[in-house]
């Protein structure tokens, strides 16, 4: 496995999924300093789950992920304060949907940054998988979509609706402190008025896969080199970046995208000052947290 090269990016479709698993463990925990402290960690530990790491790839992963926090940390918390202290404002203002779709797309800047960022230490890992890492991952990719599918294609519409909603509802009472029974009343009618279609969420998950399978087994029955293979991992970032943006789908993912931002309009319009105060006390402490992480230079 060639050597990352550390002053480029890691990886997309592994370093921004990965990302996306860490912020999740994130946003569940009170403070994030721990969280984002083991992050380098719990990064390893999934992309691990899904490649199998051998022994000559693992130390070079390590590395390179550590390097990744290393700039993440120096470069890019600062930004995060600064969404964080904008959405402050917005809560104490008369928050909007145009606000909202301005925070979105900060949201998806800073993604894209990190895709880009990713490139290089990606194409490097493609060229390193070997046959039966690429069965590993398969198998992986199987499984979790069998999890999907039982969890959320398979059952009664009001089923699938109650689960989604109960989902949601672990972010806003994160945030706000719990909801009272009236409260929750109009919630829910918010997030029934979503477009309810799992099976197309599960029917993109497994063609992102499928383009991902097709482009590692090309890359090792072809033996490619690192610059025949760097265009078509690209071509991964970008289609992951631009999952919702197909023309068959388009439609279905701006309505769903549209329907959660009146949820999140909603939560914060009946919003008592109490649970408007622990949403703003929250984000104060992520923000202290980011900035002792991003004067913490090691």
């Amino acid at each position: 496995m060639k050597k990352f090269n550390t002053q480029e990016p890691l990886s997309q479709r592994f370093r921004v999924l990965c990302m996306l698993a860490v912020m999740v463990v994130l946003t569940a925990c009170s403070g994030i300093k721990l969280a984002y402290n083991q992050g380098d960690t719990l990064l390893y530990w999934w992309l691990d789950a899904y490649v199998d790491l051998d022994s000559e790839q693992a130390p070079e992963v390590k590395q390179d992920i550590k390097e990744l926090f290393k700039w993440h940390r120096q470069t890019q918390l600062k930004d995060y304060i600064h969404i964080l202290n904008t959405a402050q404002r917005q809560l104490a203002g008369n928050l909007s949907k145009a606000d909202l779709d301005a925070d979105y797309r900060e949201i998806m800047s800073r993604t894209e940054l990190l895709a880009q960022k990713a490139l290089p230490e990606l194409t490097d890992l493609a060229l390193s998988i070997k046959p039966e890492q690429l069965a590993h991952i398969e198998k992986k990719f199987d499984k979790n979509n069998e999890t999907f599918r039982k969890k959320f294609v398979r059952g009664s519409v009001e089923d699938l609706q109650e689960k989604r909603f109960k989902k949601s509802m672990e972010q806003f009472d994160l945030w706000f402190g719990g909801f009272s029974k009236e409260q929750e009343v109009l919630l829910r009618k918010a997030s029934d008025a979503r477009p309810l279609n799992n099976q197309l969420w599960l029917d993109e998950r497994i063609r992102r896969q499928q383009k991902i399978m097709t482009v590692l087994r090309k890359i090792d029955k072809e033996n490619l080199s690192k610059e025949a293979a760097a265009p078509l991992v690209q071509g991964l970032v970008k289609d992951m970046l631009a999952r919702t943006q197909s023309p068959e789908n388009k439609q279905f993912f701006d309505t769903y995208t549209d329907g959660t931002m009146q949820m999140i309009l909603t939560a914060v319009k009946i919003a008592t000052p109490e649970q408007k105060a622990h949403a703003q006390k929250r984000m104060q402490g992520w923000i202290s947290d980011f900035n002792t992480l991003a004067a913490d230079t090691k």
